[in-house]
């Protein structure tokens, strides 16, 4: 994941400079007001901060590299009778096992000085000999060659003795090197065994970690599916050493990142731009209606008209010719598609128009067949959007129903009320998430023209792990 922040000298400037260097997909994760230094801290110009990320592409996986540093596998050592020598395993603590071989090592200095004094011994006899094999022309030729056989055997038995002795000095050098060899092997293990030991600790504590996030995750009704999903996605820095602080960081943009931007209304385009409200019986289409108009109307300066399709609740239209009234625009009663398309020509100098259909429940066929006709069958000429309308206090189950019965009618934007009704926002995350559907608004409360916002991934995020 990139994360980025870029200074522009308004707010516009900065996330279009963001989006130019992360790309179009990148996601504007907090925008805050900086002020610049001026002369002598004065005269400062203010400028807007944007933090930006965008998710990196995946990595490939590493290739494992083959393990270094192997134990040394000693063979046996075979004496000149074929005899299997058996070392025993070292035993104590290290500071023991170097006092063992270096008393050893004492045991054997005088066996080598030894060995030397012969060698030395058996150069200064072979000299001798070479000499007393030389020719003497005082000499008898028998006595010489009797002399050269007596001392030949002489050599030869003292030979004998010096193989003797170095086969033993070779076989004690050789279990020393062995002791050294496996108290080398010992050490290492244990350093490794210490690193595994760390290395263990660590993912506890990660895990630790984790799961109480998850915990969290779903004590706020975020679904198993999708809180696993995000868990599983940031596995590679789970498994490295690192703290809370940053693992609950990677799992706050995670999820930021896949609620992405806020679907705000798009009031480009060929006017009028026709919007229709959908959703269930008392989730708040109405109301929800009269406060966009207003933020239309005051905040926007557009002219605006009231439709209706709801005739079959008692008195619905009246609460919307309420709100006509207090905002001063016309509304219009829909009773079929063929009146839709000649009330939308008639309000052409209108820039938007809002529509209130009719509220039921998605198991109700027969009033899901009228809206589908109502809005697939307005003139293509005209500029249209959908929103579906849930309640953040349905259950999930509900919702997943829901939603699947309104996809039948047309594609949607999501807008979410009465958030000041529940603690919990798991089901904002798992509708974005099994929709694939954008988040344009969400409501928390009756007040008109407030009470509605555009919708704030971080906000609500931080409610999921736990925050205010």
């Amino acid at each position: 994941m990139t994360i980025k922040k870029i200074i522009g000298k308004t707010e516009e400037e900065a996330i279009e400079k963001a989006k130019q260097e992360l790309g179009q997909d990148a996601v504007i994760m907090n925008v805050r007001t900086v002020k610049q230094k001026g002369f002598l801290g004065m005269f400062g110009k203010l400028s807007f901060e944007v933090t930006a990320a965008i998710e990196d592409e995946p990595e490939e996986p590493a290739i494992p590299k083959p393990a270094q540093n192997q134990p040394l596998v000693h063979e046996k050592i075979n004496m000149a009778a074929d005899e299997e020598i058996k070392i025993p395993p070292l035993e104590g603590s290290p500071q023991e096992q170097a006092e063992l071989i270096a008393n050893t090592m004492k045991k054997i200095q005088p066996i080598l000085q030894e060995q030397q004094a012969l060698n030395e011994k058996q150069a200064l006899k072979e000299k001798q000999s070479q000499q007393a094999l030389e020719p003497d022309t005082q000499e008898p030729a028998g006595n010489r060659i009797s002399d050269i056989r007596e001392k030949t055997g002489r050599s030869s038995k003292k030979e004998q003795i010096l193989k003797e002795e170095e086969d033993r000095v070779k076989a004690v050098e050789d279990r020393i090197v062995s002791l050294q060899n496996m108290l080398d092997e010992k050490a290492a293990g244990e350093e490794s065994s210490r690193k595994n030991s760390e290395i263990s600790a660590q993912n506890k504590e990660n895990l630790r970690i984790i799961k109480m996030i998850y915990n969290i995750m779903i004590e706020n009704e975020v679904s198993e599916k999708y809180a696993n999903q995000i868990l599983d996605e940031i596995d590679s820095v789970m498994r490295s050493s690192t703290s809370m602080d940053y693992i609950l960081s990677n799992v706050y943009q995670k999820m930021v990142l896949k609620f992405g931007q806020s679907a705000s209304l798009n009031l480009e385009g060929k006017a009028p731009k026709v919007l229709f409200f959908i959703g269930p019986t008392g989730v708040g289409k109405t109301t929800t209606i009269a406060k966009i108009a207003s933020w239309l109307k005051v905040e926007k300066n557009k002219k605006i008209a009231f439709f209706t399709a709801d005739t079959y609740r008692i008195a619905a239209s009246e609460q919307l010719k309420t709100y006509a009234n207090i905002l001063n625009v016309p509304m219009t009663i829909i009773y079929t598609k063929e009146d839709l398309n000649d009330a939308v020509a008639h309000s052409l100098n209108y820039d938007v128009i809002l529509v209130d259909t009719t509220g039921f429940s998605h198991k109700v066929q027969k009033q899901k067949e009228d809206v589908k006709n109502l809005i697939q069958n307005l003139d293509p000429e005209y500029e249209s959007e959908v929103y579906l309308l849930l309640s953040a206090t349905t259950k999930y189950k509900d919702l997943l129903e829901i939603a699947d019965a309104y996809k039948e009618i047309s594609d949607y934007k999501l807008i979410f009320t009465k958030l000041d009704e529940t603690i919990c926002y798991g089901n904002l995350l798992n509708l974005k998430l099994y929709t694939g559907t954008e988040i344009a608004y969400t409501t928390n409360g009756q007040n008109v023209p407030g009470d509605i916002q555009s919708f704030n991934s971080q906000y609500i995020v931080k409610h999921l792990l736990g925050g205010k």
